[in-house]
């Protein structure tokens, strides 16, 4: 990144001010400062402005606000006719916030077999943070007791900020997103933020944002219907068949999709 110019965010100042995001960088698209520290007080601020981290563990702290920005309303997921038929069969169940270290652990492990190493144990630990204090959130999908598929992020004034998904069996993070879009429209959230348009996710129903209707659509308050904080549930039907749950999960290793 030589001849680059970023923000500087000192670590040691968890509570300071992050940089306009408007002023990130064209290229690489949507770069927009560097280090700082991943503490709750900080993240919570950053995804509040529409911000995320990004970045190698071997890498300072990365921060990004792209444009455009891939989201999916969340009343506007495409659902092929032969998805519909995986999705109708139920030979599954679906879980919110029961499993999310495993969630994060899959898609960290995806991670280094597919794209890198960018989920390291900071980001872990981080976002594990963010969970305990009832801010991120995950869906887990299983079959046979196993954990097949999910989704985790971050919920923070209107939108739901996708973080990343895996799947060690066919379709299963498609279920996860299903299913997590449907709750967040019973709640009244209007987006899912998929952060980075890719093939999958446009296949699905995703669109392109400007940034700056991005950055309007953020919001600073939840939804009226939707928890403020602490462990999320499902207030929709959906599958949860006790065949397919067990008291201690199985993590199964295999590779799948990732965002």
């Amino acid at each position: 990144m030589s001849g680059i110019r970023l923000y500087w965010l000192d670590p040691n100042q968890p509570d300071g001010a992050f940089p306009d995001p408007r002023l990130a960088l064209n290229e690489p698209n949507g770069l927009l400062a560097m280090g700082g520290d991943l503490s709750p007080e900080r993240l919570l601020r950053a995804y509040s402005l529409g911000i995320f981290p990004w970045y190698n563990p071997d890498e300072s702290i990365l921060w990004w606000c792209p444009d455009p920005r891939t989201v999916f309303p969340t009343n506007g997921v495409r659902v092929s006719r032969r998805f519909a038929r995986t999705l109708n069969k139920a030979d599954y169940a679906v879980t919110l916030d029961r499993d999310f270290a495993g969630v994060v652990a899959q898609c960290a492990a995806l991670r280094v077999d597919r794209e890198g190493t960018w989920l390291g144990p900071e980001m872990r630990c981080a976002y594990m943070r963010l969970h305990q204090l009832g801010h991120a959130h995950s869906i887990e999908i299983w079959r046979d007791g196993a954990l097949i598929g999910g989704l985790y992020g971050v919920a923070r004034g209107a939108v739901f900020f996708g973080e990343s998904m895996f799947s060690t069996q066919p379709d299963a993070s498609k279920i996860a997103l299903v299913w997590l879009t449907r709750q967040l429209h019973a709640w009244g959230y209007a987006l899912l933020d998929g952060q980075v348009g890719s093939p999958h996710l446009y296949r699905m129903g995703a669109i392109d944002l400007p940034r700056q209707h991005f950055l309007e659509a953020i919001g600073d308050r939840a939804p009226a219907g939707a928890p403020q904080t602490g462990s999320w549930r499902f207030t929709i039907e959906a599958p949860q068949s006790p065949q397919h749950l067990e008291n201690e999960p199985r993590h199964n290793t295999s590779t799948g999709e990732t965002r």
